[in-house]
């Protein structure tokens, strides 16, 4: 079973940057594509970005699009979500996810194992 660990959540003022990063374990993350998710209070978790196995497709909200990169290194074994511009309602639990598929999607129910989460707050 593959494990995911976040980092890099933080509090950020509006129009700021943060870099997350998602640390797995397990022989199986370099053929999986990754996936990051958000959860606000009172909202439900809703797609942010997704990465193909190798980095060749990237998947991308449109609330999101144009400010964030998600990238990958498998050689370390980690996804990286680089957020720019951020703004007040980017502020949520920040969850990485991976699926047993070598393509990524932008459904929850399609991710087979996730991490703990990283709060990231986006003071205005």
């Amino acid at each position: 079973q593959v494990q995911l660990v976040e980092s890099g959540g933080g509090l950020v003022q509006a129009g700021g940057s943060l870099r997350l990063s998602c640390a797995a374990s397990g022989r199986t993350f370099s053929t999986n594509a990754m996936g990051w998710f958000r959860q606000a209070p009172g909202k439900e978790r809703e797609f942010v970005a997704a990465i193909s196995w190798n980095g060749g497709s990237t998947l991308y909200a449109d609330s999101v699009k144009n400010r964030v990169a998600m990238s990958r290194d498998n050689a370390k074994n980690t996804v990286y979500l680089q957020m720019n511009s951020l703004k007040p309602e980017d502020t949520a639990v920040y969850y990485c996810a991976g699926r047993m598929n070598p393509y990524g999607s932008i459904w929850v129910w399609e991710y087979d194992y996730w991490g703990q989460g990283t709060q990231v707050t986006v003071s205005s």
